[in-house]
Parts: C-alpha cells; structure tokens; sequence
C-alpha cells in the first residue's frame, strides 16, 4: 500500500485542536438555558466526526450528566445538509497505511461516546436534519429522542468500504420491526424523511424549518422532566403533515424482507434473493453484489449475535471486528474506491462469499485480551 502519509503528518493532523468558543471550531458545546447543546461544525465535509471532536464531546456529555442545572442535552450539525455523515474513514485509512494507532484511538473513544449516549442520564435530544450516516448514527440513534425531518437520509453504507454497520448497529438495527435492520445493514439500503420514523429509527418527525423554533422551546423549558421533552417533541410532530399520509416505503416488501433476510448465511440470503426474482429482490441482490464479501458475513453473524446482546456486549463486539477490518485488505480497498480515486469498482480480496471462510470469521470475533474495549 501506498505510504501516503508519513507518521508525523498524521500525528500533528490529529493534535490540531480546536477552541470551543471559536466559531471556526469543529464541534461547539454550549450551556444554552436548562441545555448543553452540541453543534457539529464540519458542515464542509457534512460534519464527518473526527478524533478531536470524539475527544471533546465525550468529556462533556459526562460533564453535563453531572450538572444539576443541566436538564436535557440536545445535539444537531450546521450547513443545512447534513447531521453528521459517518466518521472521518479517510483519516483512519491514511493512519493505517502508516501504522499509527489513530486505527486503534479512533474507534475505541467513538465507541465510548456511543455508549455515552445510549446510557446518558439526561434526556438527550439528537436533531437528525440530513444526512444521518454511519458515525452520525451512532451519536444519535441511542439518544432517547430522535428527531427526523423531510431532509433526513439515513443509511449504513459500511458494507461498500469493507468495514460494517458498526457505532452500535449491532445493537439497535436487530431490534428494528422483522428483519429491516438486516436488510439496512447488509445493502446498505437508504431511508428518507418519514420513513426514518416509520422504519423505528427516529421517535418524532418535524419539518426542518421549524427546528430552530423546536430547539429554542426545549432551551426555554424550566426544570423539565423527560416527560415535558416528549410533550413537547410530540406538539411538533403532530403539527408535522409532510408526507402524513405516505404509506412506509418498505411495507409493501416487509413480507419478503422478514422471509429473505432470515437466512442462516450470505450464501443462502444470495440463493433466496435470486430465486425470489421480484424488481425489489434483485435490486437488493444487486446491492449486495457490489459489497466486500468478507463485511457481509462479518455483519450477518454481527446482527444475529448483537440481537440478544446489551449495547455494551455489542460495542466491545465491533471493536473487535473494527480490529479486524484494520488488519485486513477491503477497508483499505474499499475507501480508495469510494473516497480516493472514486472510481467505484473495488477489488475485494476474498472476491466471493464462498471463499470467506467461517474459521476467519470466528477470528474476527475472538476476545483481544487486554486490548479489547472498556466501558
């Protein structure tokens, strides 16, 4: 592989901090009323999360859990595109190319902030306008209230760099209605708008414009209770009529879905899909075609497993894969194909289902001993 980057560069690229006043800072953390409120400011890269970010938001989250005047934490990105689009995958790759341990430090602080958030003590409150993707899921799909709007499009595209739905989709994509989760996870399938709620992932839809109104009322609140957060989340989204009457984009499939991705192994997934024949099958055949080989068999058994698992059990799961996936060749191949020379045609090394053995597999999912995460 390429050297691209020599160590320092990629050192001091990482150890360029930001101020939190600072409107050019990348991540704001702010004490507004009874709210800490976490605003993503990458919006040139769609708030992709990097490492200073993770380093700043995690020590105040905990921080706020602490402070009694600090009733709600709500957390939203800039630029009008995007909530957060994924994590910053290039700089991992470039950091693995070289040997440095951002690959480790990356994933184990992101993973504790996921966990921050789905055990935090205060009601948090994750406004998903936008582009919601891969690391943006995790710092808002554990949160108590999810907020979707007409602009969210949400997707687990982990599958097309060679990595999986990782920040916790173990955790909270087996527990989604039938097997939407599978499908989501495995072809990376993207929801829009309504259906984000529909599908079980957002808990309120509300119209983008209004917000600002939204968070401006829930920073007014005094004292509030959980209680009066939902009351008030619940007046917007009844408010809402954008798309009300919009029947959920996979209901007419859910039946397939529940019967095609129920299957023990990729293969047997890959038969049925064929066999189907359906437009809606071979869409999603197609899809999966198109994935590394190895990330698809990673995540079945990630799913089937993460689906009787605390979130806990699920996080120091995929940080072993995460490992993994660093040591191997499609995360690499994969990011050059999406993001580098963008050409979209990456050559997966096992090349085919069959040749990714369930030895390798179960390697990946084996303990790290005293390197394996700690909550």
């Amino acid at each position: 592989r390429p050297r691209t980057l020599n160590r320092l560069q990629v050192t001091f690229q990482h150890l360029k901090m930001s101020k939190q006043t600072d409107s050019t800072a990348e991540v704001l953390l702010e004490k507004k009323g009874a709210a800490g409120v976490i605003t993503l400011n990458r919006p040139k890269v769609l708030n992709a999360l990097n490492l200073p970010m993770i380093q700043q938001i995690y020590p105040q989250i905990k921080t706020w859990e602490q402070d009694p005047e600090t009733f709600l934490i709500i957390i939203k990105g800039t630029g009008g595109k995007a909530f957060c689009a994924g994590g910053d995958i290039r700089a991992i790759a470039e950091a693995g190319e070289v040997g440095d341990k951002l690959t480790e430090d990356f994933f184990r602080r992101e993973y504790r902030l996921n966990n921050a958030v789905g055990t935090c003590k205060k009601p948090y409150v994750a406004l998903m306008d936008g582009i919601t993707m891969g690391g943006g899921v995790g710092v808002s799909v554990h949160g108590h209230f999810r907020v979707a709007t007409e602009k969210t499009l949400f997707a687990m595209p982990e599958t097309a760099i060679g990595l999986f739905p990782d920040v916790g989709g173990g955790y909270f994509l087996p527990r989604l209605s039938g097997k939407i989760g599978y499908c989501l996870g495995l072809t990376g399938y993207r929801l829009k708008g309504r259906d984000v709620l529909k599908a079980g992932i957002a808990t309120h839809f509300v119209e983008s414009e209004k917000l600002p109104a939204l968070e401006k009322d829930l920073i007014a609140l005094k004292s509030p209770s959980k209680e009066k957060i939902a009351d008030l989340l619940n007046s917007y989204h009844m408010k809402c009529s954008i798309d009300q009457e919009k029947e959920f984009v996979l209901d007419e499939h859910m039946e397939k879905i529940n019967s095609l991705f129920s299957a023990n192994s990729m293969e047997e997934i890959v038969k049925k899909l064929k066999e189907d024949g359906s437009p809606f099958a071979m869409k999603q055949l197609e899809a999966i075609n198109k994935m590394s080989p190895t990330s698809l068999k990673l995540t079945l058994r990630q799913l089937r497993e993460g689906a009787s698992m605390s979130l806990q059990e699920v996080l120091r799961m995929e940080y072993r894969l995460s490992q993994a996936c660093m040591k191997g060749h499609d995360f690499y191949e994969g990011v050059r194909a999406v993001l580098i020379d963008k050409d979209k045609s990456p050559k997966w090394k096992p090349a085919a289902l069959e040749e990714v053995s369930d030895e390798f597999v179960d390697n990946c999912f084996k303990s790290l001993g005293n390197d394996d995460l700690k909550l």
